[in-house]
């Protein structure tokens, strides 16, 4: 049976490209009726897009998944955009009136408006978070209405490369397949992953994806800071395929077996040191492997703590940390978060599902996907329709005949239908007659014109007459 109202997001991820089709109800709950995914290692590389032929055919086998899921046709998506250059700018916008007045909203719109024509160098403001105003000297959430004189506006503007945007649009485009809106991924994830006591008290929260690692800050409900890390689980992957594996394989033993914080058998225990068996018959001792999965998780968790202290709000978040991504999934990682300089009192907790609840068919998604960053899209996305809508034929109502039955009146209106014809006909005619006459008037113009400049110039016959006849009395008095 076909599915008629739907939302459909979209997700183009450093490792996979997904599409998610489902309904959000009114108590918050969301969905799933649909789900399709196809790897994307060959065309976005960090969350940005560099092959847009391959793109908008992983695009379309997505589009067309969905839509043989649905029994139903897509007519637009919602689009998740992150990637390595998203970041935001903090800008500062004042304004004083004349005179102590009342705060408008037409003069709060044209704030916003002032920090929206802010440039920055090969950048775009996708998105501007809400923040705090400061009328004379005191804060306040929603200035509109309240007195004063002097206001300063503060805005996060998340920013990022022109060309991350424009090559996602390119593909939607070459793919036929119309973007509804754009909607900031790592902020979508964050309303879906962090409850709202969490986002007001202070917390923080770390997508720790395939190729990049997203850092987000929350106090009072606002967003106060957000990065990308060009570092995340596929730079671990790379690091162990240095031991002479393939990709593949090394990914597997990074789920299998990686630890954050591997220890070592004491080294009077007298059992062997354990180890993992490759493929091809090889043996890798677990603390060898171990080595390389905790230097780079390290240096992750290390740049991870950097940027929250470069927020200014490390000592602010009362509700802590919280892990979240395919990289999350990494054993001991919170133990690992706690041994960075001041981070030990740092509360971290591992989130691995919404905090919403999810319906959806059994099997439908795989087991073991982390697709949140897809459900949070989803949820923002809220309940705009995505389906084709069939145009509404409306009937023309019959007449009755009723002169069916008189044959003078249709003899009648036989004969007016000739005259018509006739008419119709002559006109034709007289338009093809006066189009024949403007042809010819138009070719005879054009041959007088030829002739005109074709005829010699009597001025110069004369001149070269008196000229040669001034060089032979020349000749003849030598």
């Amino acid at each position: 049976m076909a599915t008629t109202n739907f939302t459909v997001a979209v997700e183009l991820g450093s490792s996979h490209i997904s599409g998610i089709a489902g309904r959000k109800a009114p108590d918050g709950s969301l969905e799933v009726l649909a789900y399709a995914c196809q790897d994307s290692t060959s065309f976005v590389h960090k969350g940005v897009v560099y092959n847009i032929e391959k793109a908008s055919q992983a695009l379309g086998y997505i589009i067309s998944q969905l839509e043989s899921q649905l029994h139903s046709s897509i007519a637009k998506v919602y689009v998740g955009i992150g990637g390595q250059s998203l970041r935001t700018v903090v800008n500062t916008v004042n304004h004083t009136l004349q005179e102590k007045g009342i705060i408008s909203a037409k003069l709060v719109d044209s704030l916003c408006d002032e920090n929206r024509e802010m440039s920055i160098v090969d950048m775009d403001v996708l998105d501007v978070a809400p923040q705090e105003y400061k009328i004379d000297h005191m804060l306040q959430a929603d200035p509109v209405g309240v007195t004063g004189q002097h206001i300063t506006a503060q805005y996060l503007n998340i920013v990022a490369r022109s060309s991350l945007k424009k090559n996602i649009e390119l593909s939607f485009e070459q793919a036929r397949m119309p973007v509804a809106d754009f909607i900031i991924a790592p902020v979508a994830l964050a309303q879906l992953m962090l409850a709202e006591n969490d986002r007001r008290a202070g917390c923080a929260l770390v997508d720790f994806g395939a190729g990049t690692t997203t850092v987000l800050v929350y106090k009072n409900n606002i967003l106060r800071y957000l990065c990308v890390l060009p570092l995340g689980g596929n730079n671990i992957t790379r690091d162990i395929s240095t031991l002479q594996l393939e990709d593949a394989e090394a990914e597997q033993l990074k789920l299998d077996y990686g630890d954050a914080l591997y220890e070592e058998p004491a080294a009077d225990v007298a059992e062997a040191a354990p180890v993992c068996t490759l493929s091809d018959g090889r043996e890798l001792k677990l603390a060898e492997l171990n080595h390389i999965v905790g230097a780079r998780a390290e240096e992750i968790v290390a740049n991870v703590w950097n940027q929250l202290q470069l927020s200014g709000y490390e000592t602010s978040l009362f509700r802590g940390v919280c892990f979240t991504g395919g990289g999350a999934l990494l054993p001991h990682l919170e133990e690992l978060f706690h041994k960075q300089p001041k981070a030990d009192k740092v509360k971290v907790r591992v989130a691995r599902t919404p905090g919403c609840q999810v319906n959806c068919p059994d099997g439908l998604i795989p087991s073991g996907v982390n697709c949140n960053t897809l459900l949070g899209l989803l949820a923002a996305a809220g309940n705009d329709n995505c389906c084709v809508q069939e145009p509404v034929r409306q009937q023309q109502p019959q007449t009755a005949d009723m002169f069916g039955n008189d044959e003078n009146l249709k003899m009648q209106e036989e004969e007016n239908r000739r005259k018509l014809e006739e008419e119709r006909r002559r006109k034709e005619k007289e338009r093809q007659l006066k189009s024949e006459e403007k042809q010819k008037k138009e070719e005879e113009r054009r041959k007088k014109e030829q002739a005109r400049k074709n005829k010699p110039n009597r001025f110069a016959s004369l001149f070269g007459k008196l000229t040669n006849a001034v060089l032979d009395d020349e000749e003849e008095d030598k």
